[in-house]
């Protein structure tokens, strides 16, 4: 866990610095922590609702294993979840700044919820437990704008059988996967529909520099059969042998591989982009009690071991989390160094840069 907190803080450390220029967080108190903080600008909580609405990019065989102990306590609640691609979401709570529909988000990439909170989106609060959450996977402000819950990673997903066939190795890096005998083979998640996109194009340009970044996805693209809006389809396909490799994260990976498929896991030598899954309160003229428990459970013990059964790496500090089934014993070890902050301010111009260059090998977008 020390090895852990260590990489943590040093792949933070811009987001560490910009919060020290704000308001230092003060000391947990007792009563405000059992139940939560609210900075409200707004002031008003409509107390009485019992009806939700949560945007979320989690997988989608993900979330009612989830909720199972939400709903287990507050069975009078209804709960309207809208799911979609990381960028999908994040485009349409842009999209409705004005008139906001969500009351909250629930597992979207840090990323994206920094990118909302420079746009004045979201609203403070502290769930009840925050303390719990390693500082470096949660907002420095008090209250707090968004709280972290596990983190995920690029992986490549790999069909055994069919590389075989073509009597090729397994690639083990990204320098492997821009060789000419993979031409063709290769899916990848388009990084403005996609968190995982987004992550493992952002993570290469911080491995190596904007220029080098460029220059290597250029080689990339000309293997690329296509760009996907997913970050689980690259893993489905090449489980089915569609596409035999595909740049995707490893719990989806690690899925395919428990449902059958002929696929193995392999995590670049190089070091994998990662990013947080998070949660927030979207900034709204009246703000739901309902939408305040939903992010108090969402830090909960109950909720963690529900996220760990997919997630090796989680936002809480605790010796009982378990290394899930097809990680390695230390998963940590395979982060590279990340700058949230910078990720987020270079956002926009990554994704611009992006689809000039290779959005024309992207598949059509579905309604």
């Amino acid at each position: 866990m020390k090895r852990f907190i260590a990489l943590i803080v040093l792949t933070l450390m811009t987001i560490s610095i910009m919060a020290a220029c704000g308001q230092a967080k003060p000391e947990a108190n007792t009563d405000q922590a059992s139940a939560g903080t609210n900075a409200g600008a707004n002031g008003g909580v409509d107390t009485e609702s019992k009806d939700l609405t949560i945007y979320t990019a989690l997988e989608d065989d993900q979330i009612n294993a989830y909720l199972v102990t939400f709903k287990e306590k507050y069975p009078d609640t209804k709960l309207n979840i809208v799911r979609d691609s990381t960028g999908v979401i994040t485009a349409k709570l842009l999209a409705e700044k004005d008139n906001p529909q969500a009351d909250v988000v629930w597992g979207v990439a840090a990323t994206s919820l920094l990118v909302l909170d420079q746009n004045e989106m979201l609203e403070g609060y502290s769930p009840a437990g925050v303390e719990r959450i390693q500082p470096d996977f949660k907002d420095k402000n008090e209250p707090a704008h968004w709280v972290g819950i596990d983190a995920w990673e690029t992986a490549f997903v790999v069909n055994k059988p069919e590389l075989e066939k073509k009597n090729l190795p397994i690639p083990q890096s990204y320098e492997d996967l821009i060789k000419p005998e993979y031409k063709g083979l290769i899916t990848m998640p388009n990084p403005s529909s996609s968190g995982t996109g987004f992550l493992t194009v952002s993570g290469l340009v911080q491995l190596k520099g904007q220029d080098g970044a460029w220059s290597y996805m250029d080689k990339l693209n000309d293997n690329i059969a296509m760009y996907v809006h997913s970050g689980s389809k690259p893993a489905k396909m090449a489980g089915t042998g569609e596409y035999p490799i595909g740049i995707s994260f490893g719990y989806r990976g690690i899925e395919e591989q428990k449902n059958g498929s002929p696929v193995e896991v392999v995590f670049p030598k190089e070091g994998s982009g990662w990013d947080v899954e998070a949660n927030a309160l979207m900034k709204k003229a009246t703000i739901k009690q309902t939408a305040k428990d939903f992010l108090d459970w969402a830090i909960t013990d109950d909720a963690m071991k529900e996220y760990n059964k997919n997630y090796a790496i989680l936002a809480t500090k605790a010796d009982t989390t378990v290394i899930p089934e097809g990680y390695s014993q230390d998963p940590v070890q395979q982060l590279i160094k990340n700058d949230f902050y910078e990720a987020a301010k270079n956002r926009d111009a990554i994704l611009a840069e992006w689809d000039k260059r290779y959005n024309a090998k992207s598949e059509p977008k579905t309604e």
